[in-house]
This record gives structure tokens, C-alpha cells and sequence, in this order.
């Protein structure tokens, strides 16, 4: 462990922990004890970060700062001593001299451990070995680490407990504090795209009493006040279309919603969804924001329009490919939905493909079927896929040419799904059989069905505009952009199975 590594001894044997443990907190108690409990202290005056430090070198040499972090290794040699201090941007070394800091000051140091939080000032220098330093003249604890951090060189590689104890794997691990660093950084981004283009950022519920707008299981809770059964929203978007008939022509939202489901490498309960709505516009013009966002994104955030992930090159430079999902149906898998006219035609498709269907599935069901079958996993370089069927559809408008299909679209990116869109359904009336039709289906026993919304059919006889909307999942781009493996990488504190 880290006391050891100070010492240069190794790991520490199992059977040593506890005793270890145990010694912090008897230091702790005698620095209460004399007065010098470092609980106490409520604040130290920063003067520069680590990384400022090395970065203006020739401006500070000689000058004196104030840094404060957590002490990441430590060597004591007799009258003098080097420590490492971590702090939010990176670390520097600080020499600890006895002659510098006082006698009763320096023994105090030597009892510091590893993971311990002070404050250290005095000159910077470079050493002889040409490492920017810290000379320090005075030290102060302030914190005690009563917890042993994993060992340095291996670093904390179990991911379940890195997961768990984030603040841990954050101090121990750079790249994931760097992957957090750009994950706000991205949407700071985004929010400066979206401002740059007259959209309004609004908060809407959490707890509803229908979870519309996608195709999810909501959770459930109870609200005592009012006696009455809520759901976690599972979208944004019906609140967000109320606020486009209200006049609030460009709004967006970025906010957690959640969905009864698994997890898996790209799915978490609760995540991060953004949403947004312009009015006098539909899926095209959802299209060209979005590829100039994703192109603005990359370059802004990762230097380059051409991205890679998982050693695979990404090129947002390009114009995205565009194709219809009959079209991408016919290219990998050879069959031709438009020739198709009845749903048992497509279901006698289905069987002999092999491919699993409810009986309550229509024509427009299985096509999805097929695509998720045959298309997602060829889908690697940005590709907008459009022209939905219906049935899959329930809130956007109907393709004026061929109405058994819709103006949508879903981008793929890496096989991922990454943002779904439409050309909004502004029509009262066919909403309200669109409604019907998905009441019919939780009937049924599609869980995921939406539910009648008399108030936003209300919202829709007043009137709204032509519009466009677009919903994106923040986390699966983070993944893409920080080329992480998983959703849990870039969530904080991702869902986990209680230990007990």
C-alpha cells in the first residue's frame, strides 16, 4: 500500500491493513490532541494550480505561491524531503526542508501520509535533475486521510470498484479525471452552438403523471402530498412541444430522464438526454444542425474533425451519407419492404429470417426488426438513416408521398444509435389516433407503448407551428469523443447492484 511504497517496501500484506487503519486514526487523535486537529481549519488561500505553475515557469521562477492537493508519494531523507502534490489539474513536487519549515513543523510532515490534503507554500525552483519544484516554507495539513489509496504503480484497476468509489478512481487514475474534464467541456459546447443559433435553454418536470415521447417502461413512485401516482420521465419532448405552441420558438433542454431497463455497455436507467425544438422547420433542417454540431463538436473539442474510436478513424469532415431504412434493408439484407403490401407477408418474411416477432407487430414492426437485424452493425462512419415506418412513429408527420411512412430520421455513428428526429406531428386529429392506436398496444402487452396526453392534444388544437425536433443521448457521445468503452465510463456514478 501507499505506506509502504514511501518506504520501499512493497505491498502491504492483507493481515496489515487493519493496523494500518488504525495508526492514521492514533495520528489523528494526537494532532487533536495538541491542538492541531486539521478538521478545524475552514479554508487556505490558493494562489496558483500545479499545472499554471509549470506552464508560466519563467514568469514565477523564485516568486512565492500557494498551492494546496493531496500528497500522492513522499520521500524522507534526514533533514530534507520530497513530496508529490496532486491537485485538480495535475501535480508538482515540493521539497520539504527542516531549515525551511522549522523543527517542529518538519516532524509534523513526516508523520503526513499518503492521501492526505495540505497546503504548501513557498518558492518555485527546479532541481538539479531540472523537475519545476515547489521550495516550501511552511505546510499545512489540511485534511486527514483515514483510508489507504490503492497501490501506485498498479494503480485502481478493479472496474466494479472503480465504479463504485469514483472519488478514488478519480484520484488515482488521470484519464478519467481528463474524460470528465471534457464530458462538461462537450456540453458547454453544445450550449454555445445552440446559443450561437437563437435557441433557449428550459427546465421542464421530472415527475409526470404520463411519460410520453419514447418507447419506454417509466418508473413509478407515489406523491403523498397529493395522494397520487407519478412517473420518472422517460423524454422531454411533450413538455418541450407545449413550449413551442406557447411561441418559445427554438428551445432546448439538457436533463436526466429514465427508463426501466437493463444495463448493458450503452445503457444506464438514468441518463442524459437532450432535446430540442425549432419551429418552421422539419427533419432537414434537424439534419444540417445536427451534422454541423457533431462537425463543430469534434473540432472544437478534440482538434479535429476526424475522430477515432476504438482505433476505428470517424470522419465528421464528410458529408454525412444519407439512406432510407427500406433502402438500408435492401442493401444488407436483400429484402424489399416496399414491395411488401400485407403484415403477414412481412411476418412470413420474418420467420423465414429467423427473426423473433410479437403477433401484435405490424408490417412497419418488422421492418425495425430487419433493420436492427441487418444495418445498425454495418453502420460505422455517420450516417443518417430516414423514412420510418408509421407504425414505430407516433408523433411525427407522415411522409405527403407515401403516408405509410414518416419524416424521420435516426444518425448512426460506431453501429450506435445517436439522435432520433422528426418533422413534428402538429396535427390534433391524427395525433389523437395515434394516441388510440398506442393505448390499443399496452393493451396488448407493449409496455413501452405511449399513453393518451389530453392536455398536450389540448396543446395541439390551440396550435403549433411546423416543427423540427431532435433528441440526443449526451452520454453515447461522450463515449464517441473521450473514445471510452462504456456508458459507465462516462457517468459519474453510474447505476450498480447494491453489494447487499
Amino acid at each position: 500500500m501507499a505506506e509502504e511504497q514511501q518506504n520501499g517496501k512493497g505491498q502491504a500484506p492483507q493481515q496489515d491493513i487493519n493496523q494500518l487503519l488504525k495508526v492514521r486514526r492514533e495520528k489523528l487523535a494526537a494532532l487533536q490532541e495538541a491542538g492541531k486537529d486539521p478538521f478545524r481549519i475552514t479554508k487556505y488561500d490558493v494562489t496558483h494550480h500545479s499545472v499554471d505553475i509549470k506552464d508560466n515557469y519563467g514568469r514565477l521562477e523564485g516568486k512565492t505561491v500557494s498551492i494546496a492537493g493531496r500528497v500522492m508519494s513522499k520521500r524522507v531523507m534526514g533533514k530534507a524531503s520530497f513530496c508529490n502534490i496532486q491537485d485538480m489539474p495535475g501535480n508538482i513536487q515540493c521539497y520539504v526542508a527542516r531549515d525551511s519549515i522549522g523543527e517542529e513543523a518538519y516532524a509534523d510532515f513526516k508523520k503526513y501520509d499518503v492521501g492526505d490534503i495540505v497546503g504548501v507554500e513557498g518558492e518555485v525552483f527546479t532541481t538539479k535533475t531540472g523537475e519545476i519544484s515547489i521550495h516550501a516554507s511552511k505546510i499545512t495539513l489540511l485534511s486527514k486521510s483515514l483510508q489507504i489509496l490503492p497501490e501506485k504503480y498498479h494503480g485502481l484497476t478493479n472496474t466494479d470498484l472503480r465504479y463504485r468509489q469514483r472519488y478514488t478512481d478519480l484520484i488515482m487514475n488521470s484519464e478519467v479525471k481528463e474524460t470528465f474534464i471534457k464530458r462538461s467541456r462537450i456540453i458547454k459546447e453544445i450550449r454555445n452552438f445552440l446559443d450561437g443559433r437563437g435557441f433557449m435553454e428550459v427546465e421542464t418536470p421530472m415527475l409526470v403523471s404520463n411519460a410520453g415521447g419514447a418507447a419506454a417502461r417509466p418508473f413509478e413512485t407515489h406523491y403523498n402530498a397529493l395522494d397520487e401516482d407519478v412517473k420518472l420521465r422517460i423524454s422531454l419532448e411533450l413538455y418541450l412541444k407545449r413550449l413551442i405552441v406557447g411561441g418559445l420558438e427554438r428551445v432546448y433542454e439538457i436533463g436526466r430522464v429514465f427508463r426501466n431497463e437493463g444495463v448493458d455497455t450503452r445503457h444506464n436507467p438514468e441518463f442524459t438526454l437532450m432535446e430540442l425544438y425549432q419551429a418552421y422547420t422539419d427533419y432537414e433542417g434537424m439534419m444540417e444542425l445536427t451534422e454541423s454540431m457533431f462537425r463543430y463538436l469534434a473540432e472544437t473539442v478534440c482538434g479535429s474533425a476526424v475522430i477515432t474510436y476504438n482505433g476505428i478513424e470517424i470522419d465528421f469532415g464528410k458529408p454525412f451519407e444519407r439512406i432510407t431504412m427500406t433502402d438500408c434493408i435492401k442493401k444488407y439484407a436483400g429484402v424489399d419492404f416496399d414491395a411488401v403490401e400485407t403484415d403477414e407477408a412481412a411476418k412470413s418474411l420474418a420467420r423465414e429470417r429467423h427473426i423473433e416477432y410479437e403477433e401484435r407487430h405490424t408490417k412497419g414492426d418488422i421492418v425495425n426488426l430487419f433493420f436492427e437485424e441487418y444495418c445498425e452493425k454495418n453502420l460505422i462512419q455517420p450516417t443518417f438513416v430516414t423514412d420510418h415506418p408509421l407504425a414505430i412513429s407516433p408523433l411525427t408527420k407522415k411522409k405527403p408521398d407515401d403516408p405509410e411512412k414518416v419524416e424521420r430520421f435516426e444518425l448512426f455513428i460506431n453501429t450506435w444509435e445517436m439522435c432520433n428526429a422528426y418533422s413534428e406531428l402538429n396535427d390534433p386529429i391524427d395525433q389523437r389516433e395515434r394516441f388510440a392506436a398506442q393505448d390499443a398496444a399496452f393493451a396488448a402487452g407493449d409496455e413501452e407503448a405511449n399513453h393518451t396526453d389530453e392536455d398536450f392534444l389540448n396543446a395541439l388544437e390551440i396550435g403549433m407551428p411546423p416543427t423540427g425536433g431532435i433528441g440526443y443521448g449526451i452520454d453515447r457521445l461522450v463515449m464517441l469523443l473521450t473514445d471510452s468503452p462504456a456508458i459507465r465510463d462516462v457517468l459519474l456514478f453510474p447505476t450498480m447492484r447494491q453489494l447487499d
